[in-house]
Parts: C-alpha cells; structure tokens; sequence
C-alpha cells in the first residue's frame, strides 16, 4: 500500500539541520515512530510530498529548505519585554525568567504564541519569538514502517487512533 491522502503512516527517521553542521535534533525508531494521518496538512507540506507514494519498507532522504520548513530566521521577532509582563497576580515566578526557557504567550490579539527567553535584565526581558527551527535547512532520513487505510472515525475526527495515535 502507497502513502496517499486518508491512510495513517508510520515512520522513523533522523533529523538532521544540514546547514548547522548536521547536527541531529530528532530521531525516532520502530519502537516509537512518527504516526500521522497523511494530507490533513498537520505535518510541513514537503515532508508529506517526499513520502507521497512511498510504500511499506522503503527508505528515504530528502531536505527542507528553512523557507519551506519553519521559515527564515527573523530578527524582527527578537523584542524586549518590561519584565512586568510575567507577573501574574503581581507576582513574578522565580522559575520563569531564566536564559533559554520558553514560555507560553499571547500576542496582543490573543492568539497563543511561544517565546525563548534570551536575557534577563532589571527592567527588561529580551525574548525570541522565532520557532526553535527558524532558519534551518532540514535533512530527513528514515523509512517507511507501514501504511494503512485511516478508519472512517480516524478520519472524522482528523487524527489516528489506537497505537501510536489518540486513545479514546
């Protein structure tokens, strides 16, 4: 069976940022691989058209421009925030505002966002709001582990169930 829209995958795969000296960021194996409902777009658009067609047991190595994975690097979303904003109740959590943490946001619409913290100042907090993948090209290496018809529930509800998926 190929992977086509409506069929669950399962894949292991090494992730590797091609342009940072290959360093690996991810891996999964057989004994916790990657399962998704293929073409409901929940995964980036060019990892899904690599594994289009590809069958039970192939193999695969493909890379994703940063522009098309998780975007450019984008100075712009390096702000300073007065140090204020992460008071709830007036109370600033010890914990939070230490150097690499991220930390759950809203933007001034409510929409949620995350953010890394970078420095910690007496007045100020400089945060990066890029996605931890910014402006790195991706290298994926893995293989197909198995591909079957999605259940009509599976696709109602737009998410796989039972092993390696939601369980209800």
């Amino acid at each position: 069976m190929q992977v086509k829209e409506g069929h669950v995958v399962s894949v292991s795969y090494e992730l590797y940022a091609t342009n940072k000296d290959n360093q690996l960021i991810e891996k999964t194996d057989n004994n916790n691989p990657l399962v998704f409902l293929f073409g409901l777009g929940h995964l980036l658009k060019d990892f899904e058209d690599n594994l289009r067609d590809k069958a039970t047991g192939d193999s695969f190595d493909f890379n994703i421009e940063s522009k098309n994975a998780y975007g450019e690097f984008n100075q712009q979303a390096i702000v300073e925030l007065a140090r204020n904003v992460f008071q709830i109740d007036g109370q600033e959590k010890s914990d939070l505002l230490k150097i690499g943490n991220t930390i759950d946001m809203q933007d001034q619409e409510g929409n949620p966002m995350q953010g890394r913290v970078l420095e910690v100042g007496a007045e100020k907090v400089k945060m990066d709001f890029n996605h931890p993948l910014a402006g790195v090209d991706l290298n994926f290496k893995g293989k197909v582990l198995n591909v079957r018809l999605a259940t009509p529930e599976e696709l109602d509800h737009g998410h796989v169930h039972g092993e390696g998926g939601v369980h209800h």
